[in-house]
């Protein structure tokens, strides 16, 4: 029995189309594995330099999904994925800056930082670092000065500036939170000097004030991102401005790449009494409609959105569902145009797919990408602002001016 066995398994590898189907897509799947497999080996064998045969694995799966066509979807190496998971941290004072022809304006100042117990403002500018003036420094070089060893001290020359500008944070701003002490001294009348000691910690998620416009007092939330536990920093952030008397909030999510689905749901619920917050579809995933959580901490204080071009993600759920539910007035420039997303599927080397598993719809039904392959259109604010404004801080002002005139 055995020669037969041998014979006619030799002849079925040769005539795989002689198989059942279920056999036959066995085969050839295995098939397919195998002629990966053999060429890693060929080339890690015979190509003229050396090369891992891992490095050629991470290879072969990174071109798989590549070859998707799809900007939303990536093949992250063990490195990379342990990276992924791993909580940004960085040495800093606890600012975004943006390029100013006197030097590095400040664009936010994160909660609790030694910037914000120094006093530091959003619309100040850093003109001395140390001593070294910025003007005619380039904002990289300007930002390396501000940059250091965890637990030296830093000296910055401030000037008043013109309002607040832009939040981002999907590279590591050139300011960040640091530990130590903080003091002020006045040189005149419109300058002063700031003593900060830099340290290294993790990238705090939402900065917040008040604003007093045309008479009016009103707030301001900059979400950096949903990472996760994003939703119980901004409802802390709600509850203060609401117990110091603000009378609207600007929800300002410029440069705001998007995060998690859920934390998108729990932080729109905290406007939102009731109704759908977003839909889900996908090819395995089973069709979801997720709806607000019923337990809003500001059902009726009017909000304004501030978004900009990279507004993504889960960014455009909450805002779309602000605007769907006419809950909020979105101002700024197009938002990306997102409407797909990933999921984490780890991997037995140690890394992970992350690809585009599903779509998703807004309340009114509109979907705001591009299917992952090309530019979705996004959200058309009601209020639209030049891209040359947006990111400036002539882009909050804009929403403070919006938002004062919805409270009167």
């Amino acid at each position: 029995m055995l020669p037969i066995l041998l014979i006619l398994g030799v002849w079925l590898g040769g005539h795989p189309n002689d198989l059942p189907a279920f056999a036959r897509s066995t085969f050839e799947a295995n098939h397919q594995t195998q002629v990966v497999d053999e060429a890693i080996s060929r080339i890690s064998s015979d190509y003229y330099r050396p090369i891992g045969k891992s490095q050629l694995a991470n290879a072969s799966i990174a071109g798989a999904v590549a070859s998707l066509g799809d900007r939303f979807s990536h093949y992250l190496t063990p490195k990379e994925f342990h990276e992924f998971n791993s909580p940004p941290s960085f040495t800093g004072i606890g600012v975004v800056v943006s390029p100013e022809h006197r030097g590095l304006m400040i664009a936010r100042v994160f909660d609790s930082s030694p910037a914000q117990r120094a006093g530091l403002r959003a619309g100040e500018v850093i003109v001395r670092v140390n001593g070294r003036s910025l003007v005619g420094v380039s904002a990289d070089a300007a930002t390396a000065l501000i940059k250091g060893s965890p637990g030296t001290d830093v000296v910055l020359g401030i000037e008043r500036g013109g309002g607040a500008g832009r939040a981002r944070i999907n590279a590591p701003p050139a300011g960040h939170p640091a530990g130590g002490h903080a003091t002020r001294s006045a040189t005149r009348s419109t300058t002063h000097t700031v003593r900060v000691t830099r340290a290294t910690i993790s990238e705090p998620v939402v900065a917040s004030e008040t604003r007093t416009v045309h008479g009016v007092k009103l707030g301001v939330i900059a979400l950096a991102t949903f990472s996760p536990g994003a939703h119980g920093e901004v409802a802390e952030a709600v509850e203060k401005l609401l117990h110091e008397g603000v009378r609207g909030i600007v929800f300002d999510l410029r440069a705001n790449g998007g995060g998690l689905v859920e934390e998108a749901r729990l932080i729109a619920s905290l406007f939102i009494a009731h109704g759908t917050i977003v839909s889900t579809r996908g090819r395995t995933q089973p069709s979801e409609t997720i709806v607000a959580t019923g337990d809003p901490i500001a059902p009726k204080i009017p909000i304004v959105v501030l978004v900009d071009h990279n507004t993504a993600s889960s960014s455009e759920i909450v805002t779309a569902a602000l605007q769907d539910h006419r809950r909020a007035t979105v101002v700024g420039s197009h938002t990306f145009g997102k409407g797909v997303f990933q999921e984490e599927e780890p991997l037995s080397n140690g890394g992970a797919l992350d690809i585009t598993v599903g779509e998703y719809f807004t309340p009114s039904g509109r979907n705001l990408g591009g299917g992952g392959v090309k530019q979705g259109a996004g959200i058309t604010p009601e209020i639209l602002l030049p891209n040359r404004v947006v990111d400036t801080p002539q882009g909050l002002t804009s929403a403070l001016n919006t938002l004062a005139a919805k409270v009167k």
